[in-house]
C-alpha cells in the first residue's frame, strides 16, 4: 500500500543561522512589536492620523522613514550584485540624494500650503479632477507591478541563500524557503501597517533605519578587515571598477549615439554600461519624479506639522541617502575581491577561473557574504538589517496604496463617509494589498532579470508625471487640458513600449540559441523591432519631450487657468505672505546641512574616477 503524503512536513538541514543569530533576529522583531503596540495605543480614528500620523512627525522620523522606504531589499541585493559585477557604476543613482534637496527647497512649500493627503490630490488642486483620477490609477498599478514585485523577489533571494534547506510539504506540494520567508514578512508587515497606519510605518522605519545602517556597516567593516584593507580592495578590483565616470565618457559615435551589434542583438549602449547621454538626461528625470512627486516617498513629508519640519526631514533623508554607495555597493566589490583572492573559498563560485565575475552568481553577493564571512551573532544583526529593508519597503508600498485608494477614489465615491469609515477602508485596502503581494510570489519566484526590467518600466511611466508636476509648479500658464493630455499621451507611449517589450522579455518568440539566452524578438528592421531595441533611457527621454510638447501646445491652444484658484500652488501665483512664511521657516542650519549633502556627492564623483 502506497504511504500517504503528509499534509504538513518540515525539513531543515544544517542552517546558516545559529542560535545567537536567531536570538538577534528575535530581539529585532520584539522591538518592532513593542513599537507597533505603542503606536496602536496612541492611534486616533481619523483619516489625518491614520494616513499622515496626525501631521505630527518629527524631522528625524520623516528622514528615516523616507530612507527606509526607499532602501528595500532589492536595493541591497541589487546594488551589491551590481558592485560585484560592474563596480561603482550604479552609484550614479544613489548619488541622486540632491533630488531630496529639490523636494526640500522647491516642492515642500507648495505641498505644505496645500494641506493635501496625496500627490494626485495636489494635481487636482493645481489642474483638475480628471488628472487626479489618472495619476491615482497609474500610481496604484505602478506600485503593484514594480515595488511589490521587486521587493518580494529580492527578499526571496535573501531567504533562499541564507536558509536553503528550510522547506515543508503542504498537501504533497513542496514549499521552499523563498515562499516561507516572503509569506511571513509580507503578513507581518501588512499587519502592523493595517493596524497602526502611517504612524506605525514611520516609527518602525526609524528603528529599521538604525538596524539597516549598523548591520550593513558591520558587514562592510568585517569584509575590509578580512580582505586586508581598502588599498587591497582597490588593487584586486582594479581601477575600472572604481571608475564612476565610465558610463558618462563618450567612446566615439558608435555605441553611444547609434545601435551596435552585440551578442546577436542590437544594443543602444556601449560595452554594457549605461550610455552617458541616457545618464545625463534620463536618470535625473526618473530621480526627480521619484523623490519629489511619488506618493511612496512624499507622504512622509506630508506628515510634518509645518514647512520647517518637512524641509529638515527631507534634507536628513538626503544625508542618509549617501550611505548606500558605501554600505551596499562597496560590499559587492569586497565580495568580488574576496572571491578573486581566494581568501573565502566558498565565494569562488561567483568568479571564473581567470577572475572575472559571473553575473548570475554575483547577484547574491550580499547574502553570500553574510552566509560565509560573518561570525554568529553578527550574522543575525545583518540578516535583521535585510529584513528591515524588505519590511520598510513593503510597509511604504502598503501604506501609499491604501492612502491613494481611500483618499483619491473611495472618498470621491462616498463623499459623506465618516472618519471611522475612511479609516476602516484604509485598513481594508492595506489587507487587499497584502493579498496581492502574496499572489505575486509565484510570479516573481521564477524571474531572474526582474530588477533591471522594472527599472525600465519606471522609466516608461515616470516622464509624464515629472512633466506635469515640474511644469505645473514653474509655469502658471499651463492649464488642466494641457496636463490631462500630456498624461494621456505620455502614459500611452509608455504602455505601448511595455506591451512591445513584454513578449520579448518573457521569451514568447523563441530563442536563437540552444542555451535559451538570446530572444529572437521581432523581425530585424521592422517598426516593432526598432521600438523594442531603442535603449530604455533614450525612450524615456522621448516620452518626456512628447509629454512636454503636448502640455505646452494644448495649454496655449486653450483658455488660461483661473489664477485665483491656483493661488500659492505655482511660483507665479505665490503671494508675498507665502514667500515671507517660507523665508521664516529656514535658517543657516538648513543651508549648511544641504551644503554638506552636496559636498559629499561632489567628493564621491571626484574620488571614484578609477
Amino acid at each position: 500500500m502506497k504511504p500517504l503524503t503528509p499534509l504538513f512536513a518540515v525539513t531543515a538541514g544544517q542552517s546558516t543561522l545559529t542560535g545567537l543569530d536567531w536570538l538577534a533576529i528575535a530581539f529585532y522583531f520584539s522591538l518592532l512589536l513593542c513599537v507597533a503596540w505603542w503606536v496602536v495605543q496612541r492611534r486616533k480614528d481619523t483619516a489625518a492620523d491614520y494616513f499622515l500620523a496626525g501631521r505630527n512627525l518629527g524631522w528625524w522620523i520623516i528622514g528615516a522613514s523616507i530612507f527606509a522606504s526607499n532602501i528595500g531589499s532589492e536595493h541591497i541585493v541589487g546594488l551589491a550584485g551590481s558592485g560585484a559585477t560592474d563596480g561603482v557604476a550604479m552609484a550614479h543613482y544613489e548619488l541622486h540624494a540632491w533630488c531630496l534637496l529639490v523636494l526640500a527647497w522647491v516642492f515642500v512649500p507648495f505641498y505644505m500650503r496645500s494641506l493635501v493627503f496625496t500627490m494626485p490630490e495636489f494635481l487636482e488642486r493645481r489642474f483638475s479632477t480628471g488628472s487626479r483620477y489618472v495619476l491615482s490609477i497609474v500610481s496604484l498599478i505602478t506600485f503593484v507591478v514594480s515595488k511589490i514585485a521587486v521587493g518580494i523577489f529580492a527578499g526571496g533571494v535573501v531567504f533562499a541563500t541564507l536558509l536553503p534547506e528550510l522547506h515543508f510539504h503542504l498537501a504533497g506540494v513542496e514549499v521552499n524557503s523563498f515562499w516561507i520567508g516572503s509569506v511571513a514578512v509580507i503578513c507581518l508587515t501588512g499587519l502592523y501597517t493595517a493596524l497602526g497606519g502611517m504612524r506605525a510605518v514611520a516609527y518602525n522605519d526609524a528603528v529599521q533605519t538604525v538596524v539597516l545602517i549598523c548591520g550593513s556597516a558591520l558587514l562592510t567593516g568585517y569584509g575590509l578587515v578580512k580582505l586586508g584593507g581598502w588599498s587591497e580592495l582597490r588593487r584586486l578590483c582594479g581601477s575600472d571598477m572604481f571608475n564612476l565616470w565610465k558610463p558618462l565618457i563618450p567612446a566615439g559615435v558608435e555605441g553611444t549615439w547609434a545601435p551596435v551589434k552585440e551578442s546577436g542583438r542590437m544594443a543602444w549602449y556601449f560595452n554594457g554600461y549605461y550610455p552617458w547621454l541616457g545618464m545625463l538626461f534620463c536618470a535625473p528625470i526618473i530621480g526627480l519624479w521619484y523623490w519629489c512627486t511619488d506618493q511612496y516617498i512624499v507622504q512622509r513629508a506630508l506628515g510634518a506639522p509645518n514647512e520647517q519640519t518637512a524641509r529638515r526631514g527631507s534634507i536628513f533623508a538626503g544625508f542618509l541617502k549617501l550611505f548606500p554607495v558605501y554600505l551596499f555597493i562597496i560590499p559587492g566589490l569586497i565580495c568580488f575581491a574576496l572571491a578573486k583572492s581566494g581568501k573565502v573559498p566558498e565565494l569562488g563560485l561567483m568568479v571564473t577561473p581567470d577572475g572575472q565575475p559571473i553575473p548570475h552568481e554575483a547577484q547574491a553577493a550580499f547574502p553570500l557574504m553574510v552566509k560565509y564571512m560573518l561570525p554568529a551573532g553578527l550574522r543575525g544583526i545583518v540578516v535583521a538589517g535585510l529584513l528591515s529593508a524588505l519590511m520598510g519597503s513593503l510597509a511604504g508600498v502598503f501604506n501609499a496604496c491604501s492612502t491613494l485608494f481611500t483618499v483619491d477614489l473611495y472618498q470621491k465615491w462616498k463623499p459623506k463617509a465618516s472618519q471611522h469609515e475612511i479609516v476602516r477602508m484604509g485598513r481594508t485596502a492595506t489587507m487587499i494589498m497584502v493579498v496581492i503581494a502574496l499572489m505575486w510570489i509565484p510570479v516573481v519566484q521564477g524571474a531572474h532579470s526582474l530588477y533591471n526590467y522594472l527599472q525600465a518600466v519606471q522609466s516608461y511611466l515616470a516622464p509624464p508625471i515629472f512633466v506635469v508636476f515640474f511644469f505645473g509648479v514653474f509655469w502658471k500658464r499651463l492649464n488642466a487640458q494641457g496636463c490631462l493630455w500630456a498624461m494621456v499621451v505620455g502614459f500611452a507611449l509608455g504602455l505601448f513600449r511595455m506591451v512591445v517589450d513584454t513578449p520579448v522579455t518573457l521569451g514568447l518568440f523563441g530563442y536563437l540559441d540552444a542555451a535559451r539566452t538570446i530572444p529572437k524578438g521581432y523581425p530585424e528592421g521592422s517598426f516593432l523591432w526598432v521600438v523594442n531595441n531603442i535603449y530604455f533611457q533614450y525612450f524615456s527621454v522621448l516620452i518626456t519631450l512628447a509629454s512636454a510638447i503636448v502640455m505646452v501646445a494644448v495649454s496655449y491652444a486653450t483658455r488660461e487657468p483661473e489664477y485665483d484658484r491656483i493661488k500659492g500652488l505655482t511660483f507665479g501665483t505665490t503671494t508675498d505672505e507665502h514667500r515671507a512664511q517660507s523665508l521664516a521657516s529656514w535658517d543657516w542650519r538648513d543651508v549648511a546641512a544641504s551644503a554638506v549633502v552636496l559636498g559629499v556627492i561632489l567628493a564621491g564623483y571626484l574620488y571614484f574616477r578609477g
